[in-house]
């Protein structure tokens, strides 16, 4: 890292890697949110504002992507601690008005196993998005969660069981002949 593009009160956060890092740490600080664009640029802009300032100090002690996407956790559990019953309600009523043309069948099958995805409880539902969509070892994804390793390899493991189960009984194999 060079000496100009390390950030002031936070010398070993680079700009560079912040940069290279912002669509990934979107994508989950939308998650977050309950997709609202408007609210994860505002989490988002409070999550640089904490490293900008050094009151989210980065020691080096993990991967910078575990820490920044860490940074959005806390942040996203503290602003919506009171609000995540209200944005699950919504969320549910709205994926019950989602009508899906039979014509469109990936998008019917992508749609399929975003339900079964979304299904699952939290922590199986959070660990999933870390480590297949954002790609984070489930060891990282622990730590974003704040959870010991133990448990996030059990929420893992518990995910993919259930997913497997949701999914194949959604698709039941035909008897061979």
């Amino acid at each position: 890292m060079r000496d100009d593009d390390a950030l002031d009160n936070n010398p070993y956060v680079s700009k560079t890697a912040l940069e290279a890092l912002h669509g990934q740490l979107f994508g989950w600080a939308l998650s977050r949110c309950g997709y609202d664009h408007a609210t994860a640029e505002d989490l988002m802009q409070q999550a640089y504002v904490e490293l900008l300032s050094g009151r989210a100090r980065f020691d080096d002690k993990s991967t910078l992507k575990t820490f920044v996407f860490g940074v959005v956790q806390n942040l996203a559990r503290s602003r919506f601690r009171r609000q995540s019953t209200r944005l699950r309600l919504i969320d549910s009523y709205a994926a019950e008005q989602i009508t899906v043309s039979e014509d469109d069948h990936d998008h019917g099958n992508l749609k399929v196993v975003w339900e079964a995805v979304e299904s699952l409880p939290q922590r199986q539902r959070d660990i999933t998005e870390l480590v297949f969509i954002r790609d984070m070892t489930i060891e990282e994804a622990s730590v974003v969660m704040g959870i010991g390793l133990g448990s996030g390899r059990v929420h893992y493991d518990r995910a993919k069981k259930s997913l497997a189960e949701k999914l194949a009984s959604l698709h039941p194999k035909e008897p061979s002949q």
